[in-house]
């Protein structure tokens, strides 16, 4: 008995990693995600692939809405960790803020995992990096989703005289707000396109305001020559105010390939996007989850991300709409 407690005792920290293993192996797993509103496609797309790759797991899900409210959202993280669920993910609708649950999370010894948006300063926190105390950021690079749509918009702007350009920016405190321009603007200078950006303003993420918003832009810019919004959603709004408006301005999206984005490039109405996998997400953000509760992988800080095509009418099979 001596000698098998020196050597379990030589083993260290990797011998209590395969005790601790084995004990969540041995128990049910619940893990939870919080949703930034289950009423945006994207986010009931992201809840079903959690739930599908939690099942084939073995594990349990919980799935809560914060309905659009950071306070409800932040007070949903705290009631999960009070009922010592396994694992949390959510997606973050404050970066900044986000910050605090984090944390707190990280002192009852919770994996936590943020889904599409980094936490953090949007405005200071390096573009990819991952706060520390996070098992995972599980993403769509959304620098490189910006450069794709960029590469897009380059290919339809003149090169003769400096192009008008209009975006249609995501929510305010949300990180990929920044990303998204910051990628799009890096494929113009590297294009060594001549462009002024004569409007950007922020969204709640609907078609609704996409709408509304470019209404705006086109009234007060009529020869606006590209606008780049960073969503279908709001691409699709848009859409409807550049057809209202008889205006010939091209509309690139960015966080596309959903049902009714495909089909807008499809008819016409929206000149290409990026592919987005919501469920896909959801599918490696519950893996992550899992993997850290039960040993497998307990790295911090994890950057996930996968491949994110540009599409337009020549290549929308390479995306098939998952929300």
């Amino acid at each position: 008995m001596r000698k098998i407690f020196k050597t379990l005792y030589a083993a260290g920290f990797a011998g209590a990693l395969t005790f601790t293993a084995a004990t969540a192996c041995a128990k049910d797993i619940t893990i939870a995600f919080v949703g930034n509103s289950m009423q945006y496609p994207y986010d009931v797309a992201v809840a079903k692939g959690f739930q599908d790759a939690c099942k084939k797991l073995g594990c349990k899900t919980s799935i809560l809405d914060a309905k659009g409210s950071v306070e409800r959202e932040g007070n949903a993280i705290d009631d999960l960790i009070v009922q010592n669920v396994d694992g949390i993910a959510f997606i973050p609708q404050d970066s900044a803020v986000a910050k605090s649950w984090v944390d707190k999370a990280a002192e009852h010894h919770i994996p936590i995992v943020a889904v599409a948006t980094q936490v953090g300063d949007p405005d200071k926190v390096p573009l990819r990096q991952v706060y520390g105390k996070l098992t995972a950021l599980v993403t769509t690079d959304d620098v490189l989703a910006g450069e794709h749509s960029g590469g897009l918009a380059a290919k339809t702007l003149p090169s003769d005289r400096v192009a008008k350009i209009a975006i249609v920016e995501g929510s305010p405190g949300m990180s990929i707000v920044r990303q998204r321009t910051e990628g799009f603007r890096k494929a113009l200078d590297k294009a060594g396109i001549k462009y002024q950006i004569v409007a950007s303003q922020p969204t709640d993420w609907t078609a609704d305001k996409g709408e509304a918003v470019c209404q705006n832009v086109l009234t007060a810019h009529p020869d606006i020559d590209v606008i780049f919004s960073q969503a279908d959603d709001m691409a699709l709004g848009c859409a409807r105010a550049i057809r209202a408006a008889g205006s010939k301005a091209k509309l690139i999206a960015t966080a596309g390939g959903s049902r009714l984005g495909n089909a807008a490039i499809r008819n016409g109405e929206l000149d290409g996007s990026v592919c987005t996998r919501p469920e896909l997400i959801g599918r490696l953000t519950a893996t992550a989850l899992y993997d850290a509760v039960t040993g497998k992988n307990t790295n911090k800080a994890q950057f996930i991300t996968y491949d994110i095509p540009a599409i337009t009418k020549a290549n929308l099979a390479v995306c098939p709409p998952e929300w």
